[in-house]
């Protein structure tokens, strides 16, 4: 589609990539990437037929929607150098408040894609919900048809909604995918591949499309099969930090309805 939304995108890592990439691709002009590095600003630049810079001072001021998308802890330094009047100003935290963005311009907000990325795995944006707010209504009505034109699933949200998303998301996606870490490494103390267990991840995933995770629980501490349960502590007798993790967890199991 040919769209009058120009847009800047400050920031050149996992999530600007496949944002920068998935609006590219819906024909969105991108007018500047920024980075601290020139050389990412570059790389990514590249990709959007875009401008690349490396000092904020150079950041045009004649587009319709300035995107942060960097690290949770950079964006506040960042909203401050930012003087941009009425312009559309979001970073995309799942954490972070929007009142970070409250000096930047008039209209502020934020666009939040629920999903974790990678630079080098293409996302599709059409099936990732992407979660708004804004502290107008003029502002959130236009980040609802901007977030429309490259997701099917987009939600307004209230700041406490989006704490407790993002402290889901922390959960179901951060702390499982360590879980897969540690399995690996236990399965490579005797040479085995966490290959093995890659059916077994997918069809766990699986069974929560149709059912609630709480309802199909399996595995030891669902049973309370303590039996089982001191066995495994046994062989985690050298690793005390994982007997604690399992502990804390099959008694978490246990106790879950």
């Amino acid at each position: 589609m040919e769209s009058p939304i120009k847009i800047s995108i400050i920031g050149s890592g996992n999530l600007a990539t496949q944002l920068g990439l998935a609006l590219h691709k819906e024909g969105y002009l991108i007018s500047q990437v920024y980075s601290r590095s020139q050389k990412s600003a570059a790389l990514l630049s590249k990709k959007l037929k875009a401008e690349a810079i490396s000092n904020l001072k150079k950041l045009s001021t004649d587009s319709t929607i300035y995107i942060i998308a960097i690290k949770d802890d950079a964006i506040e330094s960042v909203a401050k150098q930012l003087k941009l009047k009425e312009k559309i100003v979001v970073h995309t935290s799942g954490s972070v408040s929007m009142k970070v963005l409250q000096k930047s311009s008039k209209n502020y907000g934020v666009f939040y894609p629920l999903q974790t990325f990678s630079k080098e795995r293409q996302s599709n944006f059409k099936t990732i919900p992407i979660c708004i707010e804004a502290n107008n209504k003029k502002t959130s009505t236009t980040l609802e048809y901007f977030a429309k034109s490259i997701s099917g699933n987009v939600k307004r949200v209230n700041s406490e909604q989006r704490k407790k998303i993002h402290l889901a998301a922390v959960f179901a996606c951060n702390f499982s995918n360590h879980m897969y870490a540690i399995a690996e490494q236990l399965l490579g103390k005797d040479k085995l591949s966490l290959d093995l267990l890659k059916p077994l991840i997918e069809e766990t995933a699986n069974k929560i499309k149709n059912a609630r995770p709480s309802k199909v629980q399996t595995g030891p501490a669902s049973r309370n099969d303590k039996k089982t349960m001191d066995a495994h502590l046994k062989e985690l007798s050298k690793e005390k930090d994982l007997q604690k993790l399992y502990k804390l967890i099959s008694k978490s199991i246990v106790t879950t309805k």
